[in-house]
């Protein structure tokens, strides 16, 4: 690779960046470069994304899943708060 280098970037319909630029450095090995770009991709999270897109969620159905969400969040913290 040269110095340098970029992938490049492909714009969303708003005119954003969803792809995550990662620049080789000097000296920087290509390990670490992968590592940062990694790194860049889960905290964007375009993975998260694809994965949750994959399938066709109803409305309903998505709201059952963020209620179920919710009560669980809800029992964490109650749970947690018990045992301080």
């Amino acid at each position: 690779m040269a110095e340098g280098f970029s992938w490049p970037i492909l714009l969303d319909k708003g005119g954003e960046s969803n792809m995550a630029l990662v620049v080789l450095r000097s000296g920087e090995s290509q390990d670490s470069l992968l590592k940062r770009f990694r790194k860049k991709v889960v905290k964007s999270g375009v993975l998260s994304t694809v994965r949750r897109k994959r399938w066709y969620v109803s409305k309903s159905e998505q709201r059952r899943m963020e209620k179920k969400k919710a009560v669980r969040r809800i029992k964490r913290r109650s749970f947690t708060k018990e045992i301080e």
